[in-house]
C-alpha cells in the first residue's frame, strides 16, 4: 500500500510539471501574438511619391530702370527731379525773404513732382510726355517767377554773403560787450565789502582801546618779523575779507602757527580797516604774527626807482589805462585794467626791499586758500635760483611764446618761445641769490623796455617770466593747484593741493564766482564776526 501511493504521488508531480510547461509555452505565444498584432497597427503606409511639378521660367518683362531714367539727357524724369532740386533751394530763400505765400506754392508743387515719380516708379514704366507735360509746366511757372524775384543763385549769394557779414558785425559787438561787462563784474567791489571797510575804519579811529592793544601786541613781537628761523609769508592786498581768509587758513592748517608770520601790505586807504580787523582778530589765529604796513610808507618806492610809478605820470599811458580813447577800441578792455599798474600788484618785484632783514619769503596772492601745512616750503632746495614755483606747461597755452611779442627782436633774441611758464600767486623766493642777482634791477629794465607796451600787454606774469627767466626752480604741481577762478579742476587735484588759487575773473567774493567752488573758500570766512553781519556779508 504503501509503495502504491508513493509511486501515484510521483506521477502526480511529473503531470503538475508538465502542464506548467504548457502554460509557459502558451504564454509566450499569446505575447508574441500579442506584440505582432501592436506592432502591424502602429506601422504606417508610405504614401505614394507626388512626382515634382516643373514650372517654366516665364520671362518677365522688365519695366524702367530708375537709374538709367535719370541719367538720360532726354528722361522726362530727370527734368521733374532737376526741377525739385531747385524749387527746394527756392523754398528756403522765400522764408528767408518772408515770403511765406510764395513758399507754400513751391512746397505744394515740389509734393506733385514728387507724387509724380513715385507713381511712374511704382508702375515701372518711364514718364511720357502726357504724364509729365502738366507737372513740368506748373513747376516752370514757379521756378520764372522766383526768378523774377531775384532768387536766382548770383543774387541770393550776395544776399547771404552780406547777411553773414551783419551777422558778424554784430556777434563782435555782442562778444565784445560780453567781456567788457564781465570784466565791470570782476573788477566791482561788491557793496558789503565796501561796508565792511568803512566800519571797521570808522571803529579804529573810535577805539583808543584797540588801538592800543594791537600797539602793546606789536611791540611784543616785533622780534619776530625779522627772525629767520620763522616762517614767513607776505600778501599784498586791499581786499580785508580775501586777505583774513588767506591768514585763516595758513593758521588752521598750520602744524606749528606760532612760528608763522604774516607780512600783509595794503593801501592807504585800507590800511586803518586792515589794522582793525585783525586787532580783533588775534585771539582766533592760533599764534600766528600778523604785520601790518602801507606801501606809501615806503620811502624808497617813488617815480626816480620804480618804471611803473614813472608810467603813471606819463599823459599816454593815464588815458590808454584810464579814459582807453587813443586807440579806437582796437585793444581789449582787460589790457586796459588799472590795477595793473597798481603797487600792490608790482610789490612782489620789492620784497627784498620792504623785507631787508629776511633771507625767505613765501608769497601768496589774496585770492588763494591754504589747506595743507606749508612749513615745508622753507626747505626746499632751489638749487641756487631766485624764485620757486608750480609750472604751467602741461598745455602749449602756458609757454613763453603766449605771454610775450615773439615778433619783437629784443623778445626774440633773449628768450626760448618754448620755455615754460609758471604761476604767481604761490612762490618761494630766496632774497639772499634775489640781491645777489640784482632781480629788481633786471625787473626795471625789462619793465623800461615795455613803455610802449609793444614787449607785452598785460599783468605782472609777464615781466615775471622774463625778469626769473633761467632763476626759477619747479615745485610740485601740488603745491599750487591753479584754474579755480575760471575753469572745471579735478576734484581729486583740488583735494591734494596745499595752495587753491581762485585766479581768473570769477573771484569767490564776487557773485558771479563758481558756485562749486565758492564753500572751499566760505569756510574761512569769520561770518559771525559783528561788522559781516552788519554788513549783510555772505
Amino acid at each position: 500500500m504503501n509503495r502504491r501511493r508513493g509511486l501515484d504521488f510521483r506521477r502526480a508531480g511529473g503531470r503538475r510539471k508538465i502542464s506548467n510547461v504548457v502554460w509557459w509555452v502558451l504564454s509566450a505565444i499569446v505575447i508574441t501574438l500579442f506584440i505582432l498584432i501592436l506592432s502591424k497597427a502602429t506601422q504606417i503606409e508610405p504614401r505614394p511619391s507626388i512626382p515634382e511639378r516643373r514650372y517654366r521660367h516665364e520671362k518677365l518683362v522688365e519695366g524702367m530702370n530708375m537709374t538709367e531714367e535719370m541719367l538720360s539727357p532726354t528722361s522726362f524724369a530727370r527734368q521733374v527731379n532737376d526741377q525739385i532740386a531747385l524749387a527746394k533751394a527756392f523754398v528756403v530763400i522765400a522764408k528767408e525773404s518772408k515770403n511765406l505765400q510764395f513758399a507754400w506754392d513751391l512746397s505744394a508743387q515740389i509734393r506733385n513732382s514728387q507724387l509724380l515719380l513715385s507713381t511712374a516708379a511704382a508702375s515701372r514704366r518711364p514718364l511720357t510726355v502726357l504724364d509729365s507735360e502738366p507737372t513740368i509746366r506748373d513747376m516752370a511757372v514757379l521756378l520764372y517767377q522766383a526768378q523774377q524775384l531775384h532768387y536766382d543763385s548770383a543774387t541770393m549769394i550776395m544776399r547771404l554773403k552780406a547777411t553773414i557779414q551783419s551777422l558778424e558785425a554784430q556777434m563782435s559787438s555782442v562778444t565784445e560787450k560780453s567781456a567788457k561787462y564781465a570784466q565791470i563784474a570782476a573788477e566791482e567791489v561788491p557793496k558789503s565789502l565796501y561796508c565792511l571797510g568803512v566800519r571797521l575804519t570808522t571803529d579804529w579811529f573810535q577805539n583808543s582801546e584797540l588801538q592800543g592793544k594791537l600797539a602793546e601786541r606789536s611791540y611784543a613781537l616785533a622780534s619776530k618779523l625779522t627772525d629767520n628761523s620763522l616762517y614767513h609769508f607776505c600778501v599784498f592786498s586791499d581786499n580785508i575779507v580775501a586777505t583774513s581768509v588767506v591768514v585763516n587758513s595758513t593758521a588752521l592748517n598750520s602744524k606749528a602757527p606760532e612760528k608763522v608770520v604774516f607780512h600783509l601790505v595794503t593801501n592807504e586807504i585800507n590800511y586803518a580797516a586792515m589794522k582793525s580787523w585783525f586787532a580783533m582778530d588775534m585771539d582766533n589765529l592760533r599764534g600766528v604774527t600778523v604785520e601790518v604796513q602801507k606801501f606809501e610808507d615806503f620811502r624808497w618806492l617813488n617815480a626816480s626807482y620804480v618804471p611803473v610809478l614813472k608810467q603813471l605820470q606819463d599823459s599816454d599811458t593815464q588815458s590808454y589805462y584810464f579814459s582807453g580813447h587813443n586807440d579806437d577800441g582796437r585793444t581789449p578792455i582787460k589790457f586796459r585794467n588799472p590795477k595793473y599798474l597798481s603797487m600792490l600788484n608790482h610789490l612782489r618785484f620789492y620784497i627784498p626791499e620792504v623785507f631787508p632783514a629776511l633771507k625767505k619769503m613765501v608769497f601768496l596772492d589774496d585770492d588763494v586758500v591754504v589747506q595743507k601745512d606749508l612749513s615745508a616750503l622753507f626747505s626746499i632746495d632751489l638749487n641756487r635760483n631766485v624764485n620757486g614755483a608750480v609750472e604751467t606747461c602741461m598745455e602749449t597755452f602756458h609757454r613763453y611764446h603766449k605771454y610775450l611779442n615773439y615778433s619783437h627782436p629784443l623778445i626774440r633774441s633773449h628768450f626760448d618761445p618754448d620755455a615754460c611758464g609758471w604761476a604767481f600767486g604761490m612762490n618761494v623766493f630766496d632774497l639772499v641769490e634775489w640781491r645777489k642777482r640784482n632781480v629788481t634791477g633786471i625787473y626795471h629794465y625789462w619793465q623800461e623796455k615795455n613803455v610802449d607796451r609793444t614787449l607785452w600787454k598785460l599783468g605782472t606774469l609777464p615781466p615775471g617770466l622774463l625778469t626769473f627767466y633761467g632763476l626759477t626752480e619747479a615745485l610740485e604741481p601740488s603745491w599750487h593747484v591753479l584754474g579755480l577762478g575760471y575753469a572745471n579742476v579735478d576734484a581729486r587735484v583740488i583735494d591734494k593741493g596745499a595752495v587753491l588759487h581762485f585766479n581768473g575773473n570769477l573771484k569767490p567774493w564776487l557773485k558771479i564766482g563758481m558756485e562749486k567752488y565758492k564753500p572751499l573758500w566760505e569756510k574761512y570766512v569769520d561770518y559771525s564776526h559783528p561788522f559781516m553781519q552788519q554788513c549783510n556779508f555772505h
